[in-house]
């Protein structure tokens, strides 16, 4: 079987598997009661990295030099580390609702690598002069590992501000969520209610301690979601903290080999530009995080806000217009 056949029958099962893992993670969250389906959603998400990783060396074996050359190789790479912060995602969480968000993003990234890009750009190409170097495997690898670990946390913040959506919710405690979440309803006025100055409802994230101040049909939010808004803000802010020292250490070793290649640790090139400024949006977060003590919805907002920032370093520079790194150009 040539190079071709089996990469077209990989990328079509990577599909096949992404799309049925898809269903089985929506009809798990709709019906939660119905067992094993958190079982075999991870499993066919684990399955799937094992195929994307067996596209990948094989065309690894073919090429002679490592995948991630070509917009197709480096959508397959994304597809096999948002599938990889998935698995670790839920490990730690253990919360199938991590899968509802991130199987369709790389579902949908598969699909167009797959079915979308042209037969000319899938296939292996000779070597570029400026990628002929040992750092492209260090560069360009870890870039492509923080593009994905911060797209799953980005998408875990959406799914928060989905889960607590008409909700003020502010988080009491520490960054990691190791405190408890305080809701807010300013539209119940404290004489309808008779009961104190604040109406709220408290929940300690790491313990079984609960605090009712108010019923919760009151509120208006289950303590059900709102333990489940405290798994994803603290696995979104997990996961965001991995992924922000990959893309420092993958910007600094860009810089490296950009001096090696073209004279210049930095050329403003478009790239750079929007490498910096997604470095900036999430340093921004771990700042509100960290030092300025912001729980909940706000930093959320900024890390929704950062999963647009990285599409558009990674995909939309490329679609925008032509750079030092102009080898991903495909219009």
């Amino acid at each position: 079987m040539d190079l071709v056949t089996l990469q077209g029958l990989l990328d079509n099962a990577d599909f096949g598997l992404l799309f049925v893992t898809m269903l089985i993670y929506w009809v798990g969250a709709a019906f939660p009661t119905i067992p094993y389906l958190g079982a075999l959603g991870t499993a066919g998400m684990a399955i799937a990295n094992l195929v994307t990783a067996t596209l990948l060396g094989a065309r690894w074996i073919e090429a002679g030099y490592f995948p991630i050359s070509n917009l197709y190789e480096s959508l397959f790479f994304l597809v096999w580390g948002v599938t990889t912060m998935h698995l670790v995602a839920e490990s730690m969480g253990r919360n199938r609702l991590v899968g509802t968000v991130t199987t369709p993003v790389a579902m949908g990234i598969t699909a167009f690598a797959a079915l979308r890009l042209p037969d000319s750009m899938q296939q292996s190409a000779p070597l570029v002069p400026a990628l002929k170097s040992n750092w492209l495997m260090m560069h360009v690898s870890v870039m492509m590992l923080s593009y994905a670990t911060l797209m799953v946390g980005s998408m875990l913040a959406i799914a928060f501000l989905i889960v607590t959506r008409g909700q003020a919710i502010e988080l009491r405690g520490s960054s990691v969520g190791t405190g408890s979440y305080r809701i807010k309803d300013s539209s119940l006025s404290n004489s309808s209610l008779n009961q104190t100055p604040e109406p709220a409802l408290a929940f300690q994230g790491q313990s079984d301690t609960l605090v009712l101040e108010a019923p919760k049909t009151e509120i208006g939010l289950s303590l059900q979601r709102l333990s489940l808004a405290d798994t994803l803000d603290n696995l979104s802010y997990r996961i965001i903290g991995l992924g922000f020292p990959l893309l420092t250490i993958g910007i600094i070793s860009g810089g490296v080999w950009a001096n090696e290649a073209w004279g210049s640790y930095w050329s403003w090139d478009p790239k750079e530009t929007w490498a910096l400024i997604t470095w900036l949006m999430f340093a921004a977060y771990l700042h509100t995080r960290i030092t300025r003590g912001w729980q909940g919805r706000r930093p959320a907002y900024l890390a929704a806000a950062g999963f647009v920032v990285v599409w558009i370093c990674y995909l939309g520079v490329n679609l925008l217009g032509k750079g030092l790194h102009s080898y991903g150009w495909f219009l």
